[in-house]
């Protein structure tokens, strides 16, 4: 295995892993930091689970040890103090048929100062047990404050579903969930304490992302993978005529349905957005209709001697410069057989840059869209193999295209 070098930063607040030497870099190694996070032994890995809270300046993540236990901590971005705030089971009040596996959503900031996110079974208990005493009860909707520590269970979403995304109309502060398996598109009023259930959208596979739009219009897309719109205003769903864009004679197995990551740039109205099947969209959203979709071409160079819909890339962040990164490799799909790419690639001139390479045992894989400060730093929820039985170890990473990340 190889060894991380170790710097003790802010008077031992948090560690980073530098880079290693063998990693290909073309930006420079003080760009980027690995952060560890505390009090957790058995920790295992992160999801989509991250995000950040412009009120309190921290980034949030939920730690997970894929079984039954997940611990939520935040991230001052200006202290560079990495905090444990407890598992939900205690902070949520869970009973033991109520366990949880992980935060497979992403954390999201509503109006209130609170993140918002859901919760998934995660694992075969789930799959096979269903509605067994062993089995899954449902995966909840809650809340924390980072700035009052207050934390709220908001309760089940579908019995013995998990809610696997969900995000929150920025303005009236209603949550949209999808569950897993059945797909179900829900619709949560928190100041009603109201639930919506408007019905399935897909079939045998749950995408992973959901997003909402700057009006509070949220998009999810179904088993055609035509992209569909809750018009929040109006209360309906409204399903784009054709789907998504997807490479020609890619094989059946591989079109699958759904958004792996996005990221949003309100300033100039797009939404870009990540596929399943590797390729890179600029959407462009209305207030009422759906909207144009362009299609980027792929995640990586057309020139690679790779299958053009091969990488899994479920993470996607933008940069203050206007250019897109994001880590290529997780679950088996790689553009480099068994080593991780972080790739740079400019909108305007649609050009890939490998920013930096690394072995699975230094990261394996990251998740999380759309997390930024207000320094310009870029965050993800990373992990690394520890051998071949599906041990990991999870970290979180810190990236500024610009200048070096404080430590």
């Amino acid at each position: 295995m190889k060894v991380f070098i170790r710097l003790v930063v802010l008077a031992g607040l948090c560690q980073v892993g530098v880079l290693p030497a063998s990693a290909q870099q073309k930006n420079n190694k003080d760009n980027i930091a690995f952060i560890k996070y505390t009090g957790f032994p058995d920790a295992h890995s992160t999801w989509d689970d991250i995000g950040y809270s412009k009120q309190a300046g921290k980034v949030v993540v939920g730690v997970t040890n894929h079984v039954d236990k997940v611990m939520l901590y935040a991230y001052d971005v200006t202290t560079g103090k990495m905090t444990n705030h407890g598992s939900l089971a205690d902070r949520g009040h869970l009973r033991p048929f109520q366990w949880q596996a992980k935060i497979h959503s992403k954390i999201t900031e509503g109006k209130d100062g609170y993140m918002y996110f859901s919760t998934d079974g995660g694992e075969s208990r789930e799959e096979y047990f269903m509605e067994h005493p062993a089995g899954y009860s449902g995966g909840l909707f809650m809340k924390w404050h980072p700035g009052t520590d207050g934390f709220v269970n908001l309760g089940l979403g579908l019995p013995y579903e998990s809610v696997k995304d969900m995000d929150i109309d920025p303005v009236s502060g209603k949550l949209f969930g999808i569950s897993y398996p059945q797909v179900h598109f829900l619709v949560y009023d928190p100041a009603k304490n109201s639930l919506k259930d408007l019905g399935r959208l897909g079939s045998s596979h749950v995408p992973r992302v959901l997003f909402t739009d700057w009006w509070g219009n949220c998009y999810y897309v179904d088993w055609r993978q035509r992209l569909v719109k809750y018009q929040t205003a109006q209360d309906t769903l409204l399903f784009a005529r054709e789907s998504l864009p997807a490479f020609e004679g890619t094989p059946g197995e591989k079109i699958v349905t759904g958004i792996t990551a996005y990221a949003k740039d309100q300033k100039n109205n797009v939404i870009y957005a990540i596929t399943y099947g590797a390729k890179i969209l600029a959407f462009y959203p209305q207030k009422e209709g759906i909207g144009r979709v362009e299609d980027l071409g792929g995640v990586a160079d057309s020139r690679s001697n790779i299958k053009p819909w091969g990488p899994y890339v479920p993470n996607l962040n933008i940069g203050d410069n206007g250019k897109l990164y994001y880590f290529v490799g997780g679950h088996g799909n790689f553009l480099i057989e068994n080593r991780t790419v972080m790739m740079e690639f400019d909108p305007k001139t649609k050009k890939h840059t490998i920013l930096y390479e690394y072995p699975v045992d230094q990261l394996s894989e990251a998740t999380g869209s759309d997390t930024k400060d207000q320094f310009g730093n870029l965050y993800f929820a990373g992990r690394r193999e520890l051998d071949s039985l599906d041990h990991s170890e999870p970290f979180l990473i810190k990236f500024n295209p610009g200048k070096k990340v404080s430590r």
